[in-house]
C-alpha cells in the first residue's frame, strides 16, 4: 500500500468519487436509483424496495474513503498497485456495484 500526501489523496479521492458515479450511472438508469455527488460525497439514493442512501465520502486524515451501506461501513485504502482505493482486493467501483445490487435484489432481466 502507497502512502498518498494529502494532497494527491484530496485528488484520487475526487477522481474516485466521481469515477464511481459514472459507473453506476447506466445501472441506476436501468433500475431506477439515484446518483449524486455534491461537496466531495457520493449519495447512492433508493426509493424502493424501501428508501435506503448509501453515502460514500473521503476521510482525509486516515486517507482513506469510507461506504456507508445496509447498516456497515466500509473503508478503502489506496491500493498504489492497482491506483485504485479497494478493500480486500475490491475496488470501489466494484463494491458500489455490488452493494447496489445486492440492495435492488439483482440486475433486472
Amino acid at each position: 500500500m502507497t502512502a498518498l500526501s494529502e494532497q494527491d489523496f484530496r485528488l484520487e479521492a475526487d477522481r474516485a468519487l466521481e469515477q464511481a458515479q459514472h459507473a453506476l450511472l447506466p445501472l441506476a438508469d436501468q433500475e431506477g436509483f439515484e446518483v449524486e455527488l455534491q461537496n466531495g460525497v457520493l449519495q447512492v439514493v433508493f426509493d424502493t424496495p424501501t428508501a435506503a442512501k448509501f453515502v460514500v465520502s473521503p476521510n482525509a486524515p486516515v486517507r482513506q474513503i469510507w461506504v456507508s451501506a445496509m447498516s456497515r461501513s466500509y473503508k478503502l485504502s489506496w491500493a498504489g498497485d492497482a491506483a485504485t482505493f479497494s478493500l480486500d482486493g475490491e475496488s470501489l467501483n466494484a463494491l458500489l456495484e455490488r452493494l447496489s445490487l445486492e440492495r435492488i435484489g439483482g440486475p433486472s432481466q
